[in-house]
């Protein structure tokens, strides 16, 4: 053999599909499509519905321009704008400039959550759990996973967008036309599309599926900051550095401006193509970024169960934490505006008389402190289902395998997730507490504001035990413990709105809770909703510990 046939380097073999980077890719699209044919199906109608449903009630709520005009004046100041959006809108301000100011920005980064899921979920995950591996290694190419991934995202936002056009179109609002209706959709379809894009250079940063999402939402949430930021500080600079800005400025039922848009779809391809690019720089599930090394000798912490459970929350509990103390504070800033924001508006008003309460400010906290609560239970309803996630992933069986009971592993993550749960109400309380406080000039309401946060801690732990239920008992329906914190929302938020009976708000562990500050303590029902979480925790373990591990 010569010397040079003996150092000759190997060359990689050639896949069947003939160097083809994108072979593969419709069949995983339609792959990805049957997958999450009732997750997108989910989304996109909870999306338009609460669009179209909005869009009806400022239809009821201020039919009477004297009401529109007293939003106006109430929207038109730093806390007003930070909000909703850009002042221009309340220039002229018909029913579909109020969809675009106080719906187009918050829908927005509902788009964008849902954008960076599918684009996560359809590579990072799948590389994490080891199936692109396996389908790699078929006549599939490097590139096709990532492909069919941004290619599912922009199919579920061209869809949402088309559905949005039609049903805002079709209602007949005046001031919500056909044209404008087009562009409110394509506004979400664009900046959706955006964020899945940055989904896909995030996917290839780090080697875990979490910290892609994590990463990718943080984006989301700073281009929200900036947009807030730059409406508040009238110029609105800072708006024009994030894709929320972008679509709020195309005036949508006022200017009808579609170029904005095309800065979205600049940042998108921008943003693939770099996707596409370090891609091929880093290792089937691998990331870019190494992994740090840890200490050589762990912590007396992760030698338990618990101090365990809590590293591996850590990272997601921080981030909620930070956005319910913004949150709060955020709604706490227009407190001491209350009375004058919605004096004129009848149905509201109607509301808040039902709730009770000395005076508007406690009355409007009220309602507040639903909002902030279904928020932490979001977390906790995540927190709660960890042991599933580590369970089908493999990672449970080697731990489970150790002297580690059943009920101690799960036991640390539901312990994570309701003392988690309830630190995140301490941080709401506090936001919503100090900024309530300043703006009605009354310190003795940061107590009371603190005081009601805290008070939905046992609704939060009923939905662990909803959780840890399903998820012991049926774990292939653990998705189900999801129906909580959205029913709470619809029943506790939108039903107070909308009038709905009252034996519908007694389903939801959060329609028990004390409507602090406007009425008074009750602790009965916080005993009752703790012994009840009780029962339901000890209910899903012992479901747990009855049956088979399942695995992928």
């Amino acid at each position: 053999m010569s010397t040079a046939t003996a150092t000759k380097a190997p060359t990689a073999p050639r896949a069947a599909n003939g160097g083809n980077a994108l072979a593969g890719t419709i069949g995983l699209l339609r792959f990805g499509l049957r997958r999450d044919r009732v997750r997108l199906t989910v989304w996109i109608l909870a999306l338009v519905v609460g669009t179209v449903s909005t869009a009806s009630n400022y239809k009821t709520l201020y039919a009477d321009p004297a009401d529109r005009a007293s939003v106006v004046a109430t929207m038109d100041s730093p806390a007003g704008l930070a909000m909703s959006g850009p002042r221009h809108y309340l220039d002229d301000y018909g029913f579909g400039a109020m969809l675009g100011h106080q719906m187009l920005g918050f829908m927005a980064v509902m788009v964008g959550l849902m954008s960076v899921l599918i684009v996560t979920r359809h590579t990072r995950d799948e590389e994490e759990t080891g199936r692109a591996e396996l389908v790699r290694s078929t006549a599939v190419g490097r590139h096709a996973h990532l492909a069919a991934a941004l290619a599912l995202a922009v199919l579920a936002n061209i869809v949402l967008a088309l559905l949005l056009a039609l049903t805002l179109g079709g209602t007949g609002i005046d001031g919500i036309d056909t044209a404008g209706s087009l562009l409110y959709g394509f506004a979400h379809a664009a900046v959706g599309i955006a964020f899945a894009a940055v989904a896909a250079v995030t996917a290839q940063i780090t080697a875990h599926t979490r910290g892609a999402s994590g990463m990718a939402l943080a984006v989301v949430g700073v281009a929200y900051v900036l947009r807030a930021a730059g409406d508040a500080g009238g110029d609105g600079a800072l708006a024009w550095l994030s894709p929320i800005g972008w679509a709020q400025r195309t005036y949508v039922y006022i200017d009808n401006r579609w170029w904005p848009l095309l800065l979205c779809l600049v940042l998108a391809v921008l943003c693939a193509a770099a996707g596409f690019v370090l891609s091929t720089r880093r290792d089937v599930g691998a990331g870019l970024r190494a992994s740090r090394l840890g200490s050589a000798v762990a912590s007396d912490a992760l030698t338990g169960p618990l101090g365990f459970a809590l590293r591996l929350h850590r990272g997601m509990l921080l981030g909620f934490g930070a956005g319910l103390f913004l949150m709060g504070a955020m709604y706490g800033s227009i407190l001491g505006d209350a009375e004058d924001m919605l004096k004129n508006i009848d149905q509201i008003q109607e509301a808040l008389e039902e709730i009770g309460g000395a005076t508007m400010a406690e009355s409007f906290a009220s309602m507040v402190m639903i909002i902030l609560a279904v928020v932490a239970s979001v977390y906790v309803v995540m927190a709660a289902l960890r042991p599933r996630a580590e369970e089908t992933a493999g990672r449970a069986e080697p731990l489970l395998a150790t002297g580690l009971s059943r009920t101690r592993w799960v036991g640390s993550h539901l312990a994570v997730a309701m003392a988690g749960g309830t630190a995140l109400l301490l941080l709401a309380g506090v936001g919503f507490g100090i900024a309530g406080a300043a703006s009605a000039s009354d310190g003795g309401l940061f107590l009371s504001l603190l005081g009601a946060a805290l008070a939905y801690a046992p609704a939060l732990w009923v939905t662990v035990g909803v959780a840890v239920v399903v998820f012991g008992w049926f774990p292939r329906a653990s998705a189900a413990a999801w129906i909580v914190p959205v029913y709470a929302f619809v029943v506790g938020y939108l039903g107070q709105l909308l009038q709905f009976p009252g034996w519908m708000s007694d389903l939801s562990p959060f329609g028990h809770v004390p409507q602090l500050p406007a009425a008074e303590m009750s602790w009965t029902p916080m005993v009752v909703l703790t012994l009840v979480a009780a029962v339901l925790v000890r209910v899903g373990l012992e479901g747990f510990r009855r049956r088979d591990l399942e695995t992928t």
